[in-house]
């Protein structure tokens, strides 16, 4: 009797839905993991709105590229596919059918109102901090309006968004993120983020725990907490009472299912007693940690208003290792900043050696407009540059491969994530973060297996299921 009930009230809504198709959006993510997550919440936002997502942007009529404005010319990258864009919505138009354009993420924080005169084509420019509003500004754009909304939200987006369906969370995978922190308050000289992303908030307790179970019941096993200063989290408990991420840690390991956690991006300030006590305690807590030093040299990290030496950072990854003697570093490197000698580059490379990272991530230095970097004297040829990013980039390289190496013939851990490239294999995940391919029979997705390490790719592994 239910199940013909149902019937019957399927059948006499279906006719209108059947007149109207759904409406599709696509939405190209630029950048860090945050404007991941962020994409996804947005999709959430919309999906609650009538729109279901697609991976083809020809059968969209709602485009939104939500973009990174951490390096050089990420603003005239977005321009660009802006004009592609104008061309396919004037196709579009030509055929009786609506496309709506869509600026999110950072560029369109820093730029504004400026998107809209440089790309007449765009309806929409939305900030990070305000795309909870993204449905009601869609309905706005789609009554005939141009709309900006790029002031800081005095509401708490997490509050308004509505909670993702499961089975759009099994869709994304046993891996997820899960952003606990945004902002910084640290103004390092050469970046953008306090300006766009603005000063530091914590979510609280109660929302990030909440959010981290959904995720567990809907099969994920895996989740990284995300902030732009992530070790800053300081989020209301319970009881009213601050935490630090190490606290929260804890908490988030009791979740059932939950069987790995990880964290991304540190700073080196923030690694405080209780967090690196979470390291040395907590199994779930994946022995791996990304925490940029930008520099080896202490004239250059006091020019980048680092407000830490060399020797600071050194002495803190002792601590680290002292609490959990696998653990893997991980790290950022601007090469290049305004006023580096040839000196200041070898200290940079001293301590790359003496840290040994198991991978890392690096770049010229790249004047960001509002930044005090940009305005400062001294600025590094491109030539120099190039050259000491070379020989920067090939001592981490030979790094990353000794780590990755160092594991052949050893047993690790692997989270099956996804089937693989080639027909016949699944890839996995180790603790580590390198790619962990297996034969299709060893594991099923969502599994977490001890494998042998046979041999080694470019930060990949083969192994074989014990």
């Amino acid at each position: 009797m239910r199940r013909s009930m149902e019937l019957k009230e399927a059948h006499h809504q279906a006719p209108d839905a059947l007149l109207t198709p759904a409406k599709k959006v696509f939405i190209k993510t630029y950048g860090c993991q945050m404007n991941v997550y962020d994409s996804q919440r947005m999709n959430d936002a919309l999906s609650a709105d009538g729109y279901t997502s697609t991976d083809v942007i020809e059968d969209a009529d709602l485009v939104l590229l939500n973009t990174c404005h951490i390096r050089e010319k990420a603003a005239e990258k977005v321009y660009s596919e802006l004009g592609r864009l104008r061309d396919m919505k004037a196709e579009r138009a030509g055929a009786g059918r609506e496309m709506v354009i869509g600026v999110t993420g950072c560029v369109a924080q820093a730029e504004g109102g400026e998107i809209l005169r440089r790309s007449p084509a765009v309806d929409l420019v939305v900030g990070p901090q305000t795309y909870h509003r993204l449905p009601d500004v869609v309905r706005r754009v789609r009554g005939g309006q141009k709309v900006v909304e790029t002031e800081y939200a005095l509401e708490d987006k997490f509050d308004h968004l509505p909670q993702p369906r499961r089975q759009d969370v099994i869709k994304r995978g046993v891996t997820a993120f899960l952003t606990v922190q945004e902002g910084c308050d640290k103004f390092c000289t050469f970046c953008v983020v306090p300006y766009t992303r603005g000063s530091e908030v914590s979510r609280s307790v109660a929302q990030i725990v909440a959010e981290a179970e959904r995720l567990a019941d809907a099969g994920v096993r895996e989740v990284t907490l995300l902030g732009q200063n992530v070790n800053a989290w300081h989020g209301e408990g319970p009881d009213g009472s601050e935490w630090g991420l190490g606290r929260l840690l804890y908490r988030l390991a009791d979740i059932p299912g939950l069987s790995r956690l990880r964290y991304t991006t540190s700073h080196p300030r923030d690694m405080d007693d209780e967090l690196i006590a979470a390291h040395r305690d907590l199994r779930t807590l994946m022995p791996y940690l990304h925490l940029p030093v930008q520099a080896g040299s202490n004239r250059i990290l006091k020019a980048m208003n680092r407000k830490h030496t060399a020797a600071d950072y050194l002495k803190l990854i002792d601590r680290v290792r002292a609490a959990r003697d696998d653990i893997a570093l991980s790290g950022d490197f601007i090469v290049g900043f305004p006023g580096e000698t040839d000196a200041d580059f070898e200290d940079t490379m001293t301590l790359v050696r003496e840290v040994r990272y198991a991978s890392a991530f690096s770049f010229k230095y790249s004047p960001r407009p509002g930044t005090p970097g940009a305005d400062m004297k001294n600025h590094v040829e491109e030539a120099v540059k190039n050259e000491r990013l070379q020989r920067l980039q090939a001592l981490l390289t030979q790094q990353q491969q000794d780590f990755v190496d160092s594991l052949i013939g050893k047993t690790i851990e692997t989270l099956v994530e996804k089937p693989g490239r080639e027909a016949g294999q699944v890839m996995g995940r180790s603790p580590w973060l390198q790619t962990v391919i297996l034969d299709v029979n060893a594991a099923r997705i969502g599994d977490i297996v001890d494998v042998k390490v046979t041999k080694t790719g470019y930060n990949s592994l083969y192994a074989e299921r014990i």
